[in-house]
């Protein structure tokens, strides 16, 4: 290639590189072409705000009410429909009785319910579980090894293990479960059901009271998960004392717009007068890796509830995995009902302030301290109005408060002095019930009980309850915690939980005669009031950095230890007078 040729390739280069600058200046002076039209569409696209509805926001961060996986789903999903049920019968004041069915669907059944044909597997090397001929002869000979060694052990009286179980790297095949739930409890308006279920972030709960909810969205997320893991609806049958007829609705939830898409709502009739509600939901889960934890849940709602009756199946097409579990009433006593309660000064926030101004229908400032509030006394709210300065007045309307001046009371109510709030709106499950679950589920050799007197944390009231069984049935030796907050137990995260760490740390147990290591300790504490300090996205333990709380548990672990020892010591005694005896006599 010559200079010339080489200087016409440069030249055409050149021009190439200037004429899409040059095209975009002719663009920009005449308004024409694309390379006006294309800022101006990306400017518009990227101005867009996107909005997301409470069940979109859930459905993305399933994790933060417990639906990380399938099996944990399962358990969620279970627990969510127990506790709406025993609410919804505590409500009426009926002693709850609570049937609960998990089902296993095969693939094949579940194709059907849903439409689908079943496939043969045509390139199996395409599937996670494929196993080549050089994969296995590797997996068969580290078999025959393993085999070989723990043969060795047998034959010389060593621990022989368990052969290591086979996974694939992959998810692997879906499993699903029907999960029915049936109450005796009060039902649902029949008009009421699509919006109670099939609408997130509504509900009958909300208002500052005890409730065993953790995020007030009950059954919503299992129908939420439930579209998303199999796409089936859900079925709900419900009827209300005195009703002649049962509703029967079966639906699912627009997860975009938030709202219930309802596929068929009706009336039946009720020919044996039930009342109660009856939800009905397939969900992919997994038994097998939460079986322990869902019995184990029952079995502490039972300690917690001996008032309750639960009746728990577990249906397959494999007999041997059937199970059939009946946990039943121990006493007819049923704690008071929880009651709804107002703001402590203390415990509210600016926007909360603002949303009761906005709600209230007091019309004078005074009016509206004396009754939005609790531990506020129409001579108290006189001295906080003067207080607050000259802009405020007993008299001026509540309404007319500027954003200012909210904050000016909101600034007083962080400052001055309140009495506590009263535990009379909480409702604990009782020294005699719980010392009755812990008897009717442990069969401990002794047991002792103690309950707090209401105390205050950030303005909330709370009480402990605390119980310590010694002995029993499918106890471990040692320390074996059982913790709940607002009667309902806490399964996940207990190394970190404020009951766990007292238990372990700050109880001194050999000085109540207890032996940490060797004694088959049952430790049982449950926390209600109206806001527990949960810590985590998932709620499953109360933190450790609460002193009111921390104080309280150790202090009602303590007076359990001490009624304890004074029954140990007898017991002791009671020994050696035998002994005694028994050698005078040889």
């Amino acid at each position: 290639m010559n200079t010339s040729d080489d200087e016409a390739i440069a030249a055409a280069a050149e021009t190439k590189k200037k004429t899409p600058k040059a095209a975009a200046a002719k663009g920009k002076a005449t308004g024409k072409g694309k390379a006006a039209a294309g800022p101006k569409t990306s400017a518009k696209e990227s101005s867009l705000l996107k909005q997301k509805s409470p069940a979109e926001f859930f459905a993305e961060n399933k994790n933060i009410a417990g639906f990380d996986n399938p099996g944990k789903s399962l358990y969620t999903t279970l627990r969510e429909l127990v506790e709406n049920a025993l609410d919804s019968a505590e409500s009426i004041s009926e002693l709850p009785e609570i049937e609960i069915t998990i089902e296993e669907i095969t693939k094949t059944k579940f194709n059907t319910m849903i439409g689908l044909v079943d496939r043969q597997r045509v390139d199996e090397a395409l599937y996670d579980d494929f196993e080549s001929e050089k994969a296995r002869e590797k997996r068969l000979a580290k078999e025959a090894r393993f085999q070989e060694s723990q043969a060795k052990n047998a034959a010389l009286g060593k621990k022989v293990k368990d052969a290591p179980s086979v996974r694939g790297k992959g998810r692997g095949e879906a499993a699903f479960f029907k999960v029915t739930c049936k109450d005796n409890g009060r039902g649902m308006p029949h008009d009421d059901i699509p919006n109670m279920l099939g609408r997130v972030l509504s509900g009958t709960k909300y208002g500052l009271r005890q409730t065993r909810g953790k995020f007030g969205l009950g059954a919503k997320m299992a129908l939420i998960w439930s579209k998303m893991s199999t796409g089936l609806p859900i079925e709900i049958k419900s009827s209300m004392k005195g009703q002649n007829y049962t509703s029967f609705c079966r639906l699912d939830i627009d997860i975009h717009k938030n709202i219930p898409h309802v596929h068929l709502h009706e009336k039946r009739e009720n020919k044996t007068h039930w009342h109660g509600a009856e939800i009905e939901v397939i969900i992919e889960g997994n038994w097998t890796t939460h079986r322990s934890k869902i019995l184990h849940y029952m079995r502490q709602m039972a300690v917690i509830t001996p008032y309750a009756q639960f009746l728990f199946k577990f249906l397959s097409d494999a007999a041997d995995k059937n199970l059939t579990i009946k946990f039943t009433r121990r006493t007819d006593v049923m704690p008071p009902v929880p009651l709804q309660t107002k703001h402590h000064p203390s415990a509210v926030d600016l926007l909360l302030i603002k949303r009761l101004v906005a709600e209230t229908t007091k019309q004078n400032l005074l009016q509206f301290l004396q009754h939005e509030f609790v531990n506020i006394s129409k001579p108290h709210a006189e001295r906080l109005i003067g207080e607050m300065g000259p802009d405020f007045s007993q008299k001026m309307a509540v309404k007319s408060l500027t954003s200012q001046q909210l904050v000016r009371i909101h600034q007083l109510f962080r400052q001055a002095k309140f009495d506590d709030p009263s535990g009379n709106c909480l409702s604990p499950a009782g020294e005699y019930n719980l010392r009755l679950g812990i008897i009717k589920e442990l069969h401990p050799d002794m047991v002792a009980t103690h309950a707090s007197s209401p105390q205050v944390f950030e303005g909330h009231p709370f009480i402990v309850e605390a119980g310590i069984s010694i002995g029993g049935k499918d106890v471990k030796q040692g320390l074996n915690i059982f913790r709940f907050a607002n009667r309902i137990p806490l399964l996940f995260e207990q190394g970190a939980d404020v009951i766990t760490r007292t238990a372990a740390k700050r109880i001194s147990w050999s000085s109540y005669k207890i032996n940490q290591q060797q004694d088959k300790i049952g430790v049982f504490v449950s926390i209600v009031s109206t806001k527990i300090p949960f810590k985590g996205t998932g709620k499953e333990y109360i933190g450790d950095d609460i002193t009111e709380i921390s104080s309280a548990v150790k202090s009602a672990l303590k007076q359990c230890c001490l009624q304890l020892k004074s029954k140990i010591v007898k017991k002791l005694q009671a020994r050696e007078r035998q002994d005694r005896k028994r050698n005078l006599n040889r």
